[in-house]
């Protein structure tokens, strides 16, 4: 197993931070690598480094020859002015890039809502991800290097992109460094995992789960190797303080409460007892949906819900592709929307928190610090029974006591999400809607986030494209197919299942796929065209294989003749004339064969 990209010694400190110290890691041909680590830890710098995109303080990383790195950065390289078109396969034919199995399915699966001949700068930022990602997957690397490759993408999307990853090289060929939160992702497709903190890099076997397990053994160990030392210690100092009072004042290392902590599973939560918590706080009443419809003026409808009764201490996941009308849901349930047809009614008692993706709760308070907002929204909270302060409760959340001086507006993303968790929980709401609440968290903030998740008595409604999430903190999934509200029991498998099935349903009235010039279908619908016979098709079938063979043939000579054309003497106008034409001419024959390959593809039905 050869290597790919080895880095040896890596240092890299920015200023008032460390990110590497001395790191040695390589990559060899068949990894599948996930990275990890706490916001801020490195991760997309050791991703830079690896790429030759940030020359290390110190260390060097050194490539095998002749490799193809391919890169998918946080922020996309590509131009407003260009077409989707252009920015995904260049400007090359289309029989080139349509020839080819692996591009037409990049292309449907990541582009099939974006137009084709659209401008980049016009897309939304979801949409501008999504055509950096089909940039770069269309070409062919021998190893990838992603950064939040999820961001963006629905669930139908992520699981595609899982798939793809796992098949795009035979096993033991190519490589793969992904750095993501989305622990799904990294379950399925990754064999091994780096995490990043402190300045190094600890390599772990297996996924997610299987780092998650090696993690706490690891902890587990050190704090025994840490009991041990302390031991020792203190019979030094007993020795020291030569006297058995001395010795006996000592406080005992409580070795076996500490592994029991370590290796504590959290119980699962009591729905029984959340319910009756629920009750208490909300009455019988919350939210009820019956015969509620939604359009927007001159449109039909987004949203249809026949009957749908949210009780107290409900925890509802809502799964949806992008636009499939989960805010608009959402926005119906809270009452911030008239449904256009049905009515919804709302508890008395109900008070919603909302979560936001854009945490317009943070809004009126960017230049407050931390501390100031917290004190101007309360001065102490109870959480699992027992009254602490906002402030110990941001730094279970991953806060440090400095960073509560820090101005709401210079705060990362990270940090933002988490204080607009905070501050929606500190307002006390009984319903609690999340709105991507996982957004630029780690996978460290985003168990502790289902920790407290886990342990609030209250309505939940989820809306995620994390898998790992939605499963996690939910006890039943609906789903948005076409507008209509369906109960999945089956989870997000089942709702995976019924998107296929949706999909395959729409496929013979749909029209050519969004991006695929040489998909364009005929004008009358697939099933009136005439079948062909298996002599016909096989007649077929040799002519598109020869002027396939002609086309490849004949792509050159434009390009030699213009050589030519370069090289010939200015003033002989005769044989600049005779290129000329010579060049019409294979312009023209090469034009006439494209023709003819797309006409045959169309009739053999074969995707190009």
């Amino acid at each position: 197993m050869g290597i790919l990209i080895g880095a040896e010694g890596v240092r890299q400190e920015w200023p008032g931070k460390l990110a590497l110290a001395g790191a040695t890691v390589g990559v060899y041909e068949g990894d599948r690598i996930g990275v990890v680590g706490r916001n801020g830890d490195g991760k997309t710098t050791l991703l830079d480094i690896l790429a030759q995109r940030v020359q290390p303080d110190e260390g060097s990383v050194t490539w095998r020859n002749n490799i193809h790195v391919g890169v998918l950065g946080q922020a996309d390289d590509l131009s407003d002015d260009a077409t989707v078109h252009h920015s995904v396969v260049g400007d090359g034919p289309d029989y080139e890039w349509a020839a080819r199995a692996r591009t037409r399915q990049i292309i449907d699966a990541l582009l099939e809502d974006i137009p084709w001949e659209g401008r980049v700068g016009e897309l939304s930022g979801g949409q501008r991800r999504r055509v950096d990602l089909a940039r770069l997957l269309v070409e062919d690397w021998d190893v990838l290097l992603l950064d939040e490759p999820t961001n963006h993408l629905d669930m139908g999307a992520i699981t595609w992109l899982a798939q793809h990853c796992k098949r795009r090289w035979p096993a033991g060929e190519g490589g793969l460094v992904v750095v993501t939160h989305d622990r799904w992702f990294l379950d399925e497709v990754c064999t091994s995992m780096w995490e990043v903190h402190d300045g190094r890099v600890d390599p772990f076997e297996g996924g997610f789960s299987a780092y998650v397990q090696q993690r706490v053994e690891r902890e587990r160990q050190a704090q025994v190797a840490e009991a041990r030392r302390q031991t020792m210690l203190r019979r030094e100092l007993a020795w020291l303080s030569r006297g058995a009072q001395a010795r006996s004042t000592k406080p005992k290392f409580r070795v076996a409460e500490a592994q029991a902590l370590v290796a504590d599973v959290p119980e699962l939560r009591n729905e029984l007892e959340l319910k009756r918590m629920a009750v208490s706080r909300l009455g019988k009443q919350v939210i009820e949906l019956r015969r509620v419809g939604f359009a927007y003026p001159g449109g039909s409808d987004v949203v249809d819900v026949p009957e749908w009764i949210i009780g107290p201490g409900d925890r509802f996941g809502i799964l949806g592709e992008n636009g499939a009308g989960k805010s608009t849901l959402l926005g119906l349930m809270q009452g911030k929307l008239a449904p256009t047809r049905g009515h919804v009614k709302i508890g008395k008692t109900v008070k919603f928190g909302l979560l936001s993706q854009d945490l317009t709760v943070l809004r009126a308070h960017e230049r407050y610090s931390v501390q100031e907002l917290l004190n101007s929204v309360k001065r102490s909270v109870v959480v699992d029974g027992k009254e602490t302060t906002p402030a110990k409760l941001l730094e279970r959340l991953g806060f440090d006591k400095r960073e509560l001086l820090t101005r709401v507006c210079d705060l990362s993303g990270g940090q933002r999400r988490r204080l607009a968790i905070l501050c929606v929980l500190l307002d006390e709401p009984n319903v609690l809607v999340l709105d991507e609440p996982g957004n630029d968290l780690d996978t460290d903030m985003l168990a502790v986030l289902e920790d407290l998740l886990d342990t609030w008595p209250g309505t939940l409604l989820l809306v995620t494209h994390d898998r790992y999430l939605m499963e996690r903190v939910t006890d039943h999934q609906f789903a948005l197919l076409d507008g209509h509200v369906r109960h999945v029991p089956g989870g997000v498998d089942e709702y995976l299942r019924l998107v296929g099935e949706l999909r395959a349903r729409r496929a013979p009235s749909a029209g050519p796929a969004v991006g695929a010039p040489a998909k364009q279908a005929a004008e009358e619908p697939d099933d009136a065209k005439p079948q062909l016979s298996n002599q016909e098709r096989r007649e077929l079938k040799k002519r598109f294989d020869a002027v396939e063979r002609r086309l490849d043939k004949v792509a050159a000579a434009p390009d030699e003749i213009r050589a030519q054309m370069a090289a010939a003497n200015p003033s002989d106008f005769a044989a600049l004339t005779e290129l000329q034409g010579k060049l019409d001419a294979a312009l023209a024959e090469q034009e006439a064969l494209e023709d003819e390959w797309l006409e045959l593809s169309e009739r053999l039905g074969i995707d190009a």
